[in-house]
């Protein structure tokens, strides 16, 4: 029986794991299935991806390491942080539908976005700092032990674009690229929803 930790996205916006993963049917789903999945709230005003991961960790710290890791969005970015951070909690990872920053425009917009909410200049070059998975170094991401399999969205978007794969898929030619689909809080996603849970089970149990 697979144990998964499901990382929301979001960053310092209205997203919780309720939003996310609950009312789209993937936690129900994946009970369903026979798994036992943990899907905590992360911190709403994170200063840095290293707070990120000491909060989720310990969400899972009575369930028995180790446990596939499932990051959502700019929740990736969480996911990674705690699989370089807390190597012996994390079995595999799966990145689904990694956000980016590559696009000039969407970095602008996250960050005055983020800096409208309060965040200073230290707070945001954290956040968002890094190469292709924000907050961390591409050094750092090629660096993981772990299987990881990378969850595009189909189709992509600005904060979501298939760049984003491609870039995680070189970093870590071990890494496989799973069937895509939108992401879990849009509409669109319902349609997808038996098969992305397959997928997700598939992998946590190879």
């Amino acid at each position: 029986m697979a144990t998964l930790l499901l990382i929301h996205g979001g960053l310092w916006e209205d997203m919780d794991a309720d939003r996310f993963w609950r009312r789209p049917g993937v936690v129900a789903g994946l009970e369903g299935l026979g798994c036992v999945v943990v899907a905590p709230d992360r911190l709403r005003l994170a200063s840095s991806w290293a707070d990120e991961a000491a909060h989720v960790a310990s969400a899972v710290s009575g369930t028995g390491a180790p446990v596939t890791v499932v990051g959502g969005s700019f929740g990736c970015a969480a996911a990674v942080r705690l699989a370089l951070s807390h190597p012996g909690l994390v079995q595999r990872l799966v990145l689904a539908w990694p956000a980016a920053l590559s696009d000039q425009f969407v970095a602008i917009r996250v960050r005055a976005g983020l800096a409208r909410l309060g965040a200073r200049a230290g707070v945001l070059d954290a956040l968002l700092g890094g190469g292709v998975v924000p907050g961390a170094s591409d050094a750092e991401v090629r660096g993981l032990s772990v299987p990881v399999g990378v969850l595009p969205s189909v189709p992509p978007n600005p904060v979501h674009p298939r760049s984003a794969v491609d870039a995680l898929l070189r970093l870590l030619p071990s890494a496989v690229e799973l069937p895509g689909c939108p992401e879990a809080p849009r509409p669109e996603f319902q349609p997808n929803l038996e098969s992305f849970l397959a997928t997700i089970v598939a992998f946590a149990e190879l």
